[in-house]
This record gives structure tokens, C-alpha cells and sequence, in this order.
């Protein structure tokens, strides 16, 4: 879902027609609404339903705020936020981490988790012995190529026993993982198991899987995250609050009725297979919020360890101070 599909230019154009470019306000049912425009970080999907359903069911109007959620230019949903094109998006804290990690840090602030813990993992066909890290040896992963991928890859498959060096990395796109496993076109994916790793059970394809951050507790990071731009969160604080209450609200609805938020999502992308987004979004009931009370809430110490971690392994140019990057005063208690 990393993956960036629209190219910038179009996405600019986009947003500042419908929104023109975020900052003026419009009369609608006699009430003044101020715009504010959301940047996917991917097409829509199970990740981004509480949007759809705070949308659905008027919980931004409620608010204030007329919202408009549009897809990612190429460079990310960040770059559009931080140009003040956009007031919030979706990114990544392993994705964002090099813009962090500089003298001159982007201008955008997570200000929600989407989901309460990194879901991603390795998928295999069933039986290999890719149930755990070690069985990697030897056989093909799809690799994006990417240093820090990479880098969590060789430091589970160690932790477990493993030779890093024995498995055969092949640059790949993958999309449709199903196809990808029943071709043998690679042996074991990257994926997010909302989204991935529910298709295979849809499509009845048989499984091993694990998830990193159950072999190395550092690897549950934050993905994906809500960000914000730095000079809208300064100048609108209560603005940005009564955004994040009324995405509470959707998500909050999300858990309590999968079912109707599937068809809610569908409605607003009725591209979407219909069956993979029902299994998925009960599937992410218990996975938005976890144990956590609070919705959207950013544990400090998941935060830190993570970019630690990437400074101590010299995964980025300089090391991000503790508690940067992130806040959770903008949440509804």
C-alpha cells in the first residue's frame, strides 16, 4: 500500500479545485463549513474506512469542516501536507523517518495512529517452513529494496537462527499477492495482513505467515499515521481537534459494526472486492484500537524505540531526537 499512484501535478491540480488549495470556507445548509483537504497514502481500502464513515454519516459536518479526501500525488501524501496543499494525510513512521532524520525535518506532526499495531509480516504458501524467519533461507522473497526493509528482514531471520545471505532477493512490485503465491512467482511477500494476508484466505489459499513484531517487539512501529501540517496545527488547533473527534467517530463505528462500514467503504469505491473488504474490516475490528482506550493514541516509547533502533543501525543520516515527530495532544480523551 506504499505504492504512490497519482503524479503530483495532477494531485495538486486536484486538490486546489476541489478545495481551492484548502483555506476558504463555503455556505452550505446554513452553516459555514471550512474546508479541509485529507491525502490518501493509496487507493481506498480498509485502512482508511473511518473516513468513509465520518463522511457517510455527516460526523465532519458535525464538526465544522467540509473534508475532502483525495488520492496521493507521487511523491507522497507528506510532501502534499507539508506544502500546506493539504492539512492532513497518510503516511508511514518507518516511510517518514529520513525526512525526520535532518536539520530541516518536514513540517508535518503524526497526530493518529489508524491502527494500534504494525499488522506487516512475511506470507508463504503453506508448508515450506516459512512459518518462521529462519525457513527464508533459500528460497525467493519479493523485496521493494529498500534499506529498511531489508535491514528488519536480516535482523528476524538472525534473531531466528538464520543466514540472511541465503535468501534469493528479487526486485518486485507485487500487487496481487494471491497470484503472486499460487504462480510461484516468488515464495514469501512483504504484507499487511489486513489487506494481503485476508485476500489469501478469501481466495482459499492455504498460508504460513509471521509478523515482525512478534519476533522483535522494536518492529511494532506506527503504520499508518495520520499527519498534520505544523503551521495549520499552530494557527487551528481546535480545528485539528474537532477533525481527529469526528475520524474517532467513524473508526469507533468501524469497530462496532463491520459490516456496515464494508458497505460504506464500497459505496464511496465500488471497485473494491466486496468479499475481501467485509473479511477485512472484520478482521480489523479488533485491530484499530487494540487494548488501547483511546483511539489514534501514540505510545512514546513504541515511537522512540523504533527510530532508535534505525539511528543505532545507521539506517538514517542522523539520529531523531526522542518524542519527535509525533503528538497525541490533539486526540479526543
Amino acid at each position: 500500500m506504499k505504492n504512490k499512484i497519482v503524479a503530483l501535478a495532477l494531485a495538486v491540480a486536484t486538490v486546489c479545485s476541489l478545495t481551492a488549495c484548502g483555506e476558504k470556507k463555503e455556505k452550505q445548509e446554513g452553516k459555514e463549513l471550512e474546508k479541509i483537504t485529507f491525502v490518501l497514502d493509496w487507493t481506498p481500502n480498509t485502512n482508511h474506512t473511518g473516513l468513509y464513515v465520518a463522511e457517510e454519516k455527516g460526523y465532519f459536518e458535525d464538526a465544522g469542516l467540509d473534508v475532502e479526501i483525495v488520492q496521493p500525488p507521487e511523491d507522497g501524501a507528506s510532501a502534499l501536507v507539508a506544502s500546506g496543499k493539504a492539512q492532513f494525510g497518510i503516511d508511514f513512521q518507518d516511510s517518514i523517518a529520513p525526512a525526520f532524520a535532518s536539520d530541516d525535518p518536514l513540517p508535518v506532526t503524526a497526530v493518529a495512529t489508524l491502527i494500534q499495531h504494525n499488522t506487516s509480516g512475511i506470507i508463504s504458501r503453506k508448508g515450506e517452513g516459512m512459518d518462521r524467519p529462519k525457513g527464508m533461507e533459500g528460497k525467493t522473497y519479493a523485496t521493494w529494496d529498500m534499506e529498511v526493509e531489508k535491514a528488519m528482514i536480516k535482523n528476524v531471520v538472525e534473531a531466528d537462527g538464520g543466514d540472511y545471505s541465503k535468501i534469493n532477493m528479487i526486485p518486485s512490485n507485487v500487487t496481487d499477492e494471491v497470484t503472486a503465491l499460487k504462480s510461484k512467482q516468488v515464495d514469501a511477500i512483504w504484507v499487511y495482513y489486513a489487506w494481503g494476508g485476508i485476500a489469501t484466505e478469501v481466495k482459499n489459499l492455504p498460508t504460513d505467515y509471521f509478523a515482525f513484531k512478534d519476533i522483535n517487539p522494536v518492529f511494532d512501529y506506527y503504520t499508518p499515521v495520520i499527519v498534520a501540517n505544523n503551521d495549520f496545527l499552530e494557527e487551528k488547533p481546535d480545528t485539528a481537534k474537532a477533525f481527529l473527534s469526528a475520524v474517532k467517530k467513524g473508526y469507533e463505528d468501524a469497530i462496532a459494526d463491520p459490516k456496515e462500514a464494508a458497505d460504506i467503504l464500497c459505496e464511496a469505491a465500488p471497485e473494491l472486492d466486496k468479499e475481501l473488504v467485509l473479511a477485512s474490516q472484520e478482521w480489523l475490528a479488533d485491530q484499530y484500537k487494540a487494548e488501547v482506550e483511546q483511539w489514534g493514541y501514540i505510545d512514546p516509547a513504541r515511537w522512540d524505540a523504533f527510530y532508535k533502533w534505525l539511528g543505532d543501525n545507521e539506517l538514517i543520516e542522523q539520529e531523531i531526537p526522542a518524542r519527535f515527530g509525533f503528538s497525541n495532544d490533539y486526540l479526543e480523551k
